[in-house]
Order: C-alpha cells, then structure tokens, then sequence
C-alpha cells in the first residue's frame, strides 16, 4: 500500500526560502545605502574643512591657501577637485576616492567659507 503525500507538501520550505531571500536583499540594500549616506556625509565634511583651511590661509595667498586644502582632503581621504578664490572666499569641490557602490560615480561636495582674519 503506497501513501500519498498532501498536494501542499513542501510548500513551507518554498516561503521559508522567499522569506529568507527577502531578507537578505533588504538587508544588502540598506547597508548599500548607509554606505552611500555615510560616504556623502563625509565628502561634505571634508569640503567644509578645506574650505575652512582655505579661509584660515587666505592671507598667505591663494596658492598656500589652496594647498592647505588639498592637505586637509588628503587627510579626510578624498580628491581636491578645484579651489577657486572670488571676492577672497574659497570655493572647494572634492570627491570621494572610493565609490560605495560599484557602478556609481563617487560622491562629490563643494564649501565656501571666507577668511577669518581680514576684514569684510
């Protein structure tokens, strides 16, 4: 005498493995996101501080000024992408060097901030 199996056998390990499958893709998805989010938010923390750097060495002239930046984004680990001086404020762009998701561009960031010692 054979026994026949119910016409829903198996079908809890069918949901169990969809539920699972979601799971993980959400989950990669957000760490994919918190990656970006973090990256951006340290891209446009590292303009503020070349920005700032600039501002601080503006007296010294644009070059000096312009390098202290590229030292600071050195350091925050991202690219000087352009230090532009008008009116003596610096303007600063930089750019990730790393992306945090393959096949995006990296994130970028610009900064102003005037000089701190010399008057408006």
């Amino acid at each position: 005498m054979s026994r026949k199996e119910p016409a829903d056998a198996g079908v809890a390990t069918i949901w169990t493995a969809l539920a699972a499958t979601t799971l993980i893709g959400l989950t990669v998805l957000v760490w994919w996101l918190a990656a970006a989010i973090t990256a951006r938010h340290r891209t446009e923390a590292a303009a503020d501080l070349g920005a700032l750097a600039a501002a601080a060495h503006a007296a010294a002239g644009p070059t000096i000024a312009c390098a202290r930046a590229k030292e600071v984004a050195d350091h925050e680990h991202t690219l000087l992408t352009s230090c532009r001086w008008h009116n003596r404020d610096a303007f600063i762009e930089v750019r990730a060097a790393t992306t945090p998701i393959p096949g995006l561009p990296p994130p970028t960031a610009k900064a102003r901030a005037g000089p701190v010692d010399l008057p408006p």
